[in-house]
C-alpha cells in the first residue's frame, strides 16, 4: 500500500478494457481518486504531441495502455493505421515522459511482436529471432519499437522504463463488435446470438489447428500493477497464463457454454494468424511473483454471462 499511496499515476487507455481493470487494481492498492488520470481518446489523442505533454504533466508513474487494436480481419484491413496510430503514440508519450521527468514508464506490449514460428512456449529471449506473423505484423513491429525506446532511454538518459508482453485478455467489458473484436469476444457473440434467434449454422474463421493462450483480463490487470510496483528491469517480461488451446477446442467449449448445438462450419478460406502462441511466464513468476488465477472455463462463463446481461437482455 505504501508504494502507490502517494504516487499520481497516469493511465492511458484507462477507460478501455483492460484499462478499466488496472484502474480498479490501483484503487484497491492505495492510489487516491484525486491522484489518477485517465484521458478519453475524444479528449485527448495521443497521435498529438501537445496532448502527450499535456498527458503527463504532474505525474510519478505512467502506465501505456491506449492502443489501436482489432482482431485478423481489422489488422488485414488497417495495417497502416494500426502500424502509425501505435508507434506515435507510444514514441510520443515516453519522449514527453521522459521530459516531465516522470519516474517509471510501463509499457505494454503484445504477443503479436514474437516471430512467426518461434519454438514454444515463447521466451523471452527469443523476441528477436524472426519476423512476426504477417496479418499483425505492423500492429507487432509498432508495439516492438516500445522495447527499443524503453531500453535506449534507460541506457542513454536513465530512464526507468519497463516492458511487458501480456498474451491474448479476454473477459468482461471486453469489445464485441465483429469487425474489430478478438477471437474470444467474436465466439461469443456469434454463438449467443445464434442461440437467441434459433439459427442453426454458426461460421468460424480459419481451420481451428492453430492454438493460443488467453489471459483472464483480472489477472493481467493485477500482473501489469504488480510489475510497476516491483520490476525495474531493461528486459522485456511476459505476461501470461501459462497454457495454450487449439482454436477447434476453443469453438467446442464456447458452443457448449453458449449452449448453442447446432452446426459449426469453418470458413478455411479466411486466415488462421499464427501457428501456435503460448508464452513462457516464468521470468514473471520470479521477478515479481505473478501467476495467473483465473480457472479458464469459469473465465469464459463469466465473460458470456456478462455479454448476455449487458448486450441481450
Amino acid at each position: 500500500m505504501s508504494f502507490w499511496s502517494d504516487k499520481r499515476v497516469l493511465v492511458t487507455g484507462g477507460a478501455g478494457f483492460l484499462g478499466s481493470f488496472i484502474v480498479e487494481e490501483l484503487k484497491k492498492k492505495g492510489v487516491n481518486e484525486k491522484d489518477l488520470r485517465i484521458p478519453r481518446s475524444k479528449d485527448m489523442d495521443l497521435r498529438k504531441w501537445e496532448n502527450c505533454i499535456r498527458a503527463v504533466k504532474n505525474i510519478d508513474i505512467v502506465i501505456h495502455l491506449a492502443a489501436r487494436v482489432g482482431g485478423i480481419g481489422y489488422n488485414q484491413a488497417y495495417p497502416a493505421s494500426l502500424f502509425y496510430d501505435n508507434a506515435i503514440m507510444g514514441l510520443q508519450m515516453m519522449e514527453a515522459a521522459r521530459q516531465e521527468g516522470v519516474k517509471k514508464f510501463v509499457a505494454i506490449g503484445t504477443v503479436c511482436a514474437y516471430p512467426k514460428f518461434a519454438p514454444m512456449p515463447f521466451k523471452e529471449e527469443e523476441l528477436w529471432d524472426g519476423y512476426p506473423e504477417e496479418t499483425n505484423a505492423p500492429y507487432g513491429l509498432a508495439k516492438k519499437m516500445l522495447l527499443v525506446q524503453s531500453q535506449a532511454y534507460r541506457k542513454q538518459y536513465g530512464f526507468n522504463s519497463i516492458f511487458l508482453l501480456p498474451v491474448n485478455l479476454y473477459g468482461p467489458r471486453d469489445n464485441f463488435d465483429l469487425e474489430s473484436s478478438h477471437v474470444i469476444p467474436a465466439l461469443i457473440r456469434k454463438f449467443t446470438n445464434a442461440v437467441m434467434h434459433n439459427e442453426k449454422e454458426v461460421e468460424v474463421w480459419g481451420t481451428g489447428q492453430v492454438s493460443r493462450e488467453f489471459l483472464y483480463v483480472e489477472d493481467a490487470a493485477r500482473g501489469i500493477v504488480m510489475a510497476a510496483e516491483r520490476y525495474n528491469e531493461a528486459a522485456p517480461v511476459n505476461i501470461g497464463a501459462g497454457f495454450e488451446i487449439y482454436i477447434k477446442d476453443l469453438v467446442e467449449l464456447i458452443a457448449k457454454l453458449a449452449r448453442f448445438y447446432g452446426e459449426i462450419r469453418w470458413d478455411t478460406s479466411k486466415p488462421d494468424g499464427q501457428p501456435r502462441r503460448y508464452l513462457d511466464t516464468s521470468k514473471a513468476k520470479r521477478e515479481f511473483g505473478f501467476e495467473a488465477k483465473a480457472d479458464f472455463k469459469e473465465g469464459l462463463r463469466k465473460t458470456i454471462d456478462w455479454y448476455v446481461t449487458t448486450h441481450l437482455k
